[in-house]
């Protein structure tokens, strides 16, 4: 009865609290194809089995703690977990964005399909791209690498600390940093491709205005994009989860 006491139920409500704003959040769970119940779950399940390792790191901060404290801890662990999540979630932000720029650089941008990650529409080449990096999220293990973090925040992040708005705030804007440099870098090919094709078409359209090259040119415009995505698909998500997975062991 005494494992089970007020004490240990509120350690384990604080560690749902830092655990569940951060799979709200973090990608592939956090998905709105995933039901909220099932997102529930796991939220639930994954706190259940990380209470035994974190049980002894919360205990001392809520013991004999005032209901003003305990409602302070609340939200600071909310925040904690959704700052967690979010820096993950930058990473496939800066991806779709960067998706959205290929699909407007080969001519696919008007071809709208279903978001993976969020509600709005987007072309289907971000929906074939961000598909794909969440498939290899969860093949090549990287959600355990998540778990790992959650677990290792609280050395990081101790309970009793709170939440700090400028080390979050630093922390959000290294990773924005490194996820957009990252996506572009892999993107490079196809913005460069875009130059060069756009380039020789405006080019041609100077020497012969009497005819709409821009139109003539479409089809072999997405040609040499569908092309370019065959050769370099493999290496673009390689490159993407290697920088992912540098984030999650580094961050």
């Amino acid at each position: 009865m005494s494992f089970l006491g007020p004490t240990t139920i509120l350690a384990t409500f604080l560690i749902f609290c830092r655990i569940g704003a951060c799979l709200m959040l973090m990608p592939g769970i956090s998905s709105p194809r995933v039901a909220v119940q099932v997102r529930l779950f796991i939220a639930i399940a994954v706190t259940l089995a990380l209470t035994p390792l974190l049980l002894q790191s919360v205990e001392p901060a809520i013991a004999d703690a005032s209901p003003f404290t305990l409602f302070h801890l609340i939200v600071s662990e909310t925040l904690t977990g959704g700052l967690i999540g979010l820096l993950g979630r930058c990473f496939f932000i800066a991806l779709e964005t960067m998706g959205t720029a290929i699909a407007d650089s080969i001519g696919l941008s008007n071809a709208l399909g279903v978001p993976i990650e969020g509600n709005d529409s987007v072309p289907e080449l971000v929906t074939i791209i961000t598909m794909a990096a969440t498939v290899l999220l969860f093949i090549t293990d990287q959600h355990w690498e998540i778990l790992r973090g959650l677990v290792a925040s609280y050395n990081a992040w101790p309970v009793a600390q709170g939440f700090g708005p400028r080390l979050g705030l630093t922390q959000l804007t290294d990773t924005v940093t490194i996820a957009f440099v990252a996506t572009l870098r892999i993107s490079s090919p196809f913005l460069i491709y875009s130059l060069i094709i756009h380039f020789a078409i405006g080019l041609a359209n100077k020497l012969t205005p009497q005819i709409s090259i821009f139109f003539i040119s479409m089809p072999f415009t997405l040609m040499g994009g569908i092309v370019l995505l065959y050769f370099v698909s493999k290496q673009y998500l390689d490159l993407f989860m290697r920088a992912f997975s540098s984030w999650l062991v580094a961050g």
